[in-house]
């Protein structure tokens, strides 16, 4: 099923403390963000992508999207000072039924599961790749322990999530109309009650926030290359 994806890539990963936008950082010489690209333009549905940048860093993108000729980069727009207002932006480009929202920091989702989650939103409206939490979950106060959360119906969500557009951008408009701002675009769905629905995906499809996970990244990028 065709589609396209929004990528809001304007944020500076202030937890990295890189001095710089965290996507520029390289794996094994090349940068993080390139892969991410990689995955949908190597993927025959998608027909687009849309970057969601700083602008006093539109140079840099557009000499990076040259140099590893990247054709379906078919849009740079201006982020917003919230990672919300960045797809915003994004999605008011958007020519397909079918839109992607993606954490550019997420350089390890593959097509299968992106083919799945295209499908399954087009049926129900909205889809989010997630994975069972492991680890037993504490409820807190003042670093005291309230109660443990009963893990069983948990999930951890990552991106891509997917949408039928008109579902989203009328989620994203009542978003706005309201002053709302939600963790995730699916989140928006859910308080405008449009149905979401889960795709099991894998641990492997992190997403890069500090240095530590650089060495997770290497290692995933090792293991992938075998």
């Amino acid at each position: 099923m065709f589609y396209e994806v929004v990528i809001p890539a304007a944020g500076q990963g202030k937890r990295m403390k890189a001095g710089k936008n965290k996507l520029f950082i390289e794996l094994s010489g090349t940068p993080i963000i390139v892969y991410t690209l990689r995955v949908f333009e190597e993927d025959p549905n998608c027909r687009g992508i849309i970057l969601s940048i700083n602008p006093a860093e539109e140079d840099y993108f557009i000499q990076m999207i040259a140099t590893y000729d990247l054709k379906k980069v078919k849009k740079l727009v201006t982020g917003g000072t919230e990672r919300q207002q960045s797809v915003y932006n994004g999605l008011k480009h958007v020519g397909e039924e079918i839109i992607l929202v993606h954490d550019g920091a997420r350089p390890f989702i593959d097509q299968v599961q992106i083919s799945e989650l295209t499908s399954s939103a087009s049926l129900h409206g909205g889809a989010v790749i997630a994975v069972p939490v492991k680890d037993t979950i504490k409820k807190a106060a003042d670093k005291k322990v309230l109660e443990t959360v009963e893990r069983s119906s948990l999930w951890a969500v990552q991106t891509p999530q997917a949408f039928r557009v008109s579902i989203l951008k009328r989620a994203h408009e009542q978003a706005e109309l309201e002053s709302f701002l939600g963790t995730d675009d699916a989140s928006l769905l859910e308080r405008i009650n449009e149905q979401v629905v889960i795709i099991e995906g894998n641990y492997d499809n992190i997403k890069i926030t500090t240095q530590e996970d650089l060495y997770f990244a290497e290692a995933i990028l090792h293991k992938q290359q075998l």
